[in-house]
């Protein structure tokens, strides 16, 4: 999988992803990321990509040429290289705290794309006329103004890039993390057994599967119940059934 980040601050988005895990599945060729300078097709000798808005207001807006050309230069590079058709669109996903809030499942879908790109705006934001000529989908990770889209952007590579093939050293961690199910995760522990006289539940050393199977379970649905209780309604909408029969065979507790 491609990544392709268009932003003012390539080395900030670079250095962040080029540390830990997704750092080390980068050198290992399991995907890659570009991040490429939205200044560098600015028209003008200072490279200012931003102009005040019509109709005035705070702030300063980026301008739809330098982002345009930017969306072009990634796309006919693609085409030259041989790794898309001339007539293809690349989904572009613009970081706006406007956009759909981003979960697992939309982790899940950008994961099958051979190449996603990720807009990182700034200032007040982009001119409309641009978004709406190249963005697929507007993305929010929460309902907060940040100075820029690059954390953002990062947060999405890390959280698609965990789902390819090989990134995580056991391919099962993407899989039962949290959100998965609908559920937050529940709680996990190590070494040592007793820690600030806290002790390991003892279920998890009993070695009896099944039992730290329904343990977690019913952790997890303790622990959404508790923080999120609109993930926990949700869940129950859809599982109420196989539940009620676990909480009658005495395996879980609600």
């Amino acid at each position: 999988m491609r990544f392709h980040i268009m932003t003012l601050f390539p080395d900030m988005v670079m250095n962040g992803l080029g540390e830990s895990i997704t750092g080390r599945a980068i050198e290992k060729g399991l995907f890659s990321v570009n991040a490429v300078n939205m200044r560098d097709f600015a028209n003008n000798k200072y490279n200012h990509v931003d102009d005040y808005t019509y109709g005035g207001g705070a702030g300063m807006l980026i301008q739809p040429g330098p982002v345009y050309d930017t969306y072009e230069y990634i796309r006919t590079g693609l085409v030259k290289e041989g790794k898309i058709s001339s007539e293809k669109k690349l989904r572009v996903v613009y970081m706006t705290p406007t956009g759909t809030p981003f979960n697992q499942s939309m982790a899940e879908n950008f994961s099958k794309e051979e190449d996603l790109v990720i807009l990182c705006g700034h200032y007040e934001g982009i001119d409309e006329r641009v978004l709406e000529e190249i963005v697929t989908d507007n993305v929010s990770i929460g309902d907060f103004v940040l100075t820029g889209g690059e954390l953002p952007a990062m947060m999405i590579v890390d959280a698609v890039s965990r789902l390819i093939p090989g990134v995580l050293g056991c391919d099962e961690s993407a899989v039962f993390e949290s959100f998965y199910d609908g559920l937050l995760e529940y709680p996990q522990y190590t070494r040592p057994p007793i820690f600030m006289d806290k002790e390991v539940p003892e279920v998890l050393l009993s070695g009896h599967h099944q039992n730290i199977e329904y343990w977690r379970l019913e952790q997890s649905l303790k622990r959404t119940k508790e923080r999120r209780p609109d993930l926990y309604e949700k869940y129950l909408e859809v599982n109420k059934e196989k539940l009620e029969k676990l909480v009658k065979k005495g395996k879980i507790k609600l």
